[in-house]
């Protein structure tokens, strides 16, 4: 099955307001923080169709990949590595028009072109999962998407401790 198109900018919001209501639902009394993921990255791959929808986890001093859509990804990220391990380090969402142009990017698959990433915290604001979202488009991601990816991970939140 062919992936959907990519939502426009303009429509994102939309699109993040109407997830919103069914991720609540969908994650509503899931205790697991692993199916929780997997839902969620499989709910947002669903709706925009971005070439990589999936989370790091926070395992020591590394992140470890956990639940994706997507090809085969790196398995470790380092702290303050990449734009992944950027965003663990400096506790906030990462946005990269361009990955080619960020110094130190990690490159897992040739056809990622731009990126985004959201840290997610504990009970204690503990950085603890990144979502990490690939597009294979150029300048793909805006505060739109910042904004909308922020509200939608605090309903994960609280599944991860």
């Amino acid at each position: 099955m062919a992936a959907p198109p990519i939502i426009s900018a303009t429509d994102r919001a939309t699109a993040y307001a109407a997830l919103e209501p069914q991720l609540r639902e969908l994650l509503r009394g899931e205790p697991d923080p692993v199916a929780a993921m997997a839902n969620f990255s499989a709910a947002l791959m669903h709706t925009f169709g971005w070439h990589w929808v999936g989370f790091y986890r926070v395992v020591g001093q590394e992140l470890v990949l956990g639940p994706f859509q997507g090809p085969v990804a790196c398995a470790r990220i380092g702290y303050g590595k990449g734009v992944c391990g950027t965003a663990w380090k400096e506790g906030r969402t990462v946005l990269v028009a361009d990955v080619d142009a960020f110094p130190g990017h990690i490159a897992c698959s040739p056809h990622s072109r731009s990126e985004i990433v959201v840290p997610l915290h504990d009970a204690m604001r503990r950085v603890v999962a990144v979502l990490d979202i690939d597009s294979s488009a150029l300048n793909d991601f805006s505060d739109i998407d910042a904004r909308g990816l922020e509200a939608l991970c605090a309903i994960l939140e609280p599944t991860l401790g």
